[in-house]
């Protein structure tokens, strides 16, 4: 399965993000690519209009999404976007799209109330746990960005087949946080023994740092802090391995995890 990582600083207009999301899209149908994951919040951003978010939603009908529909034939596109809930706010929403289609949907579970920051202000949380899809010969499993934090989610997710975790994020700048960003998503691959593709947007309140970290906890792939788009191969003989020699999904003795009640 080939990926790739499309790692960009989201501007203000969602115009100027469709297009660059397009030109990710056509050079990685270029290099032969079965995945590109974007990363979070990609219809708008501005680090000095917090109220951008809600302002900017689009239903997943809209506009943008339409473009990237047009261009998925042939290829599988991720990432997160902002799509109003009928009540003045919205749900942060890690699609997949494939030739066309939604062929996964996930709002996101854990909104990012720390560090001084308060997602839920304008973010609706979601109340179902993500899918589990086919793409490019493996079983992918969706999460997004706090996500990473609970390994409970990504427990769930090994559990019900995922060999695959895809990880669109907005990870912000500050005191050790690089540091989390890749402690947390190389133990989530280590721990499942399960391939995490993580993609950071980049910019001046976020870290890029992208990444695709291997089943025994190798990290295969780190881009920096610029735009930039990376390719990695995931290899079903490195994850048979990884499974052979560390059968932790065989030897735990916990029941699988429970999203809590709402």
């Amino acid at each position: 399965m080939k990926v790739a990582l499309g790692q960009f600083a989201v501007a203000a207009d969602w115009e100027t993000n469709q297009k660059q999301c397009l030109e990710l899209i056509e050079r990685s149908k270029i290099e032969g690519v079965d995945l590109l994951l974007l990363p979070e919040g990609i219809l708008a951003r501005d680090i000095n209009d917090p109220e951008i978010m809600p302002k900017t939603a689009q239903p997943l009908d809209g506009p943008f999404m339409d473009g990237l529909k047009q261009a998925s034939h042939g290829i599988a596109v991720a990432g997160c976007v902002n799509v109003p809930d009928g009540e003045g706010r919205f749900f942060n929403t890690h699609f997949v799209l494939k030739d066309g289609t939604f062929i996964a949907l996930y709002r996101k579970l854990h909104l990012y109330d720390a560090f001084s920051m308060k997602e839920s202000r304008l973010t609706s949380p979601g109340v179902e746990l993500p899918p589990v899809v086919d793409i490019g010969g493996m079983r992918v499993g969706l999460m997004t960005c706090y996500d990473i934090r609970f390994p409970e989610l990504a427990r769930h997710l090994a559990l019900q087949g995922a060999e695959v975790l895809l990880l669109p994020a907005a990870w912000v700048r500050g005191p050790a946080k690089e540091r989390h960003w890749e402690v947390m998503t190389v133990a989530r691959a280590l721990e499942n023994t399960c391939y995490v593709i993580a993609v950071g947007e980049c910019g001046p309140r976020n870290i890029g740092a992208s990444m695709v970290v291997d089943p025994l906890g190798v990290i295969t792939l780190a881009l920096g802090e610029e735009p930039v788009l990376g390719f990695a191969t995931l290899l079903h003989e490195r994850l048979d391995h990884a499974r052979r020699v560390l059968p932790v999904l065989e030897n735990r003795r916990f029941a699988a995890p429970m999203l809590a009640d709402a």
